[in-house]
């Protein structure tokens, strides 16, 4: 190909892997178990519009507030219970500040998870805002030091990862380039800041094979193994660029799973059941 075919089409891949990655970026935050449940339900003849939040880090209770109309008389209950554990419901009302219902999750330990619903009420009338309990995980604060390079070398990593695999179809000059461009990010962003990260939020630096089942964790390990593996094969011979798409598919497959699946949490129920063989020994 000729020099001005071939950049034309490498601004068209890289334009391309942008706005792929940036649909990614965005599809995998929206469906991971931490992003936030919304939507609307009808009481008092008026629509109330709630947020439920999934995730809260740093110390203190989680607060959710949901907007309602102040001359409605609608009143709230919010009903929760630690997540994995013997606890019972337990249902308080919510503070109303006259436009808003307030309510405040117990704050618990990183990885800590509480199940809980808010219920609506306007004379005999009670609404539920979810037929299923929606669950919110705690952790601890990460710096904004160490999240923003993680977030930005993981997005460079899928850019990049994408633009190799354009890269290694047309059979381009550039895909072994790419390919140590794409090692070098996804190695400092995932491998290095992603358990640190995790240490921050939960305690441990890695939860993945083989300490644990952290698909997050498990799944960067997975496609960092095979870019090494489209490295050590260009690397021996840089006309074989097949492992390189490969791997590009395979991160491409990785983003495609929701952020924080089979993430940390603790299980209270296996904590109690070892208080009571303790005591009972």
């Amino acid at each position: 190909m000729t020099n001005i075919s071939y950049r034309k089409k490498s601004i068209f891949f890289w334009i391309l892997a942008f706005f792929l990655t940036i649909a990614l970026a965005g599809y995998q935050r929206m469906t991971g178990p931490t992003y936030p449940v919304s939507g609307t339900v009808s009481i008092a003849d008026t629509t109330v519009t709630y947020e439920l939040i999934r995730s809260h880090g740093g110390e203190g209770d989680a607060q959710v507030a949901i907007p309602v109309p102040e001359n409605k008389n609608i009143h709230g209950s919010f009903a929760f219970r630690r997540y994995k554990s013997y606890d019972a419901w337990d249902t308080i009302p919510m503070q109303n500040t006259g436009d808003t219902l307030i309510a405040f999750i117990p704050h618990q330990p990183p990885a800590g998870k509480v199940q809980y619903n808010i219920l609506l009420h306007h004379n005999t009338k009670t609404v539920a805002l979810k037929e299923k309990p929606v669950i919110i995980r705690f952790k601890g604060a990460v710096p904004a030091s160490v999240l923003i390079p993680h977030i930005l070398l993981m997005f460079l990593a899928m850019l990049f990862s994408m633009r190799t695999g354009f890269e290694a179809l047309i059979k381009g000059k550039r895909t072994y380039l790419y390919t140590i461009i794409t090692i070098i990010t996804l190695t400092i962003g995932g491998l290095i800041l992603g358990p640190v990260i995790q240490k921050y939020a939960f305690g441990q630096l890695w939860t993945g094979w083989p300490v644990s089942n952290d698909l997050t964790d498990n799944k960067t390990l997975i496609a960092f193994i095979f870019w090494i593996i489209a490295f050590i094969v260009q690397f021996r011979n840089r006309n074989r660029k097949g492992w390189a798409l490969v791997a590009s598919l395979i991160l491409l497959i990785v983003y495609m799973i929701p952020h924080s699946v089979l993430g940390s949490e603790i299980d209270y129920r296996k904590q109690e059941e070892q208080r009571t063989e303790q005591t009972n020994e």
